[in-house]
């Protein structure tokens, strides 16, 4: 894998976050527009990650409105050709340590319960920050999703520590 290069992303990105998205199955995908919202409103606690000018992971995400020390991760997508190399990983720590993210305590995404790759992921989020990590249902498959989508459990890591703690 050539050098890899995270940034914020820009609303140019949008497309290209489609297309990875698309990529990656099982994730679901959003629309377009969604995308380039992501991408431009969420900019900050989102993050791209390009190789030869080819998007190869983003993840987005944002401040809870209602708790503003809590990051969620909406979304993680790595391409095939970059998977492995703990670029996941190192996307998280990308948007943790931005400036906007100073006041952060806890990470929270939602998982379905046979998503083993992203359980792995924010264990191993949970053990870098030294945190507790606890599971309930967020989404309810009969509740939430008629019968049409795994129970999403809600994932809440924190409180976090930092290296220097």
């Amino acid at each position: 894998m050539q050098n890899i290069t995270l940034a914020t992303p820009e609303g140019t990105d949008g497309f290209g976050v489609s297309q990875l998205v698309d990529r990656c199955p099982p994730l679901d995908g959003n629309s377009r527009y969604c995308n380039l919202l992501q991408c431009s409103h969420f900019s900050n606690t989102s993050v791209i990650a390009k190789t030869d000018n080819k998007t190869v992971g983003f993840i987005s995400g944002y401040l809870l409105p209602q708790s503003n020390n809590t990051l969620f991760i909406w979304q993680v997508a790595v391409d095939n050709s970059a998977r492995g190399i703990g670029l996941a990983q190192k996307m998280i720590h990308n948007i943790v340590e931005r400036n906007v993210c100073a006041h952060v305590s806890h990470i929270e995404t939602t998982i379905t319960n046979d998503n083993n790759a992203s359980w792995a992921l924010f264990e191993r989020i949970a053990k870098h920050y030294r945190a507790p990590l606890s599971r309930s249902v967020m989404f309810d498959r009969s509740t939430h999703f008629a019968d049409a989508h795994d129970t999403e459990f809600l994932v809440r890591i924190g409180p976090l520590k930092s290296d220097n703690a």
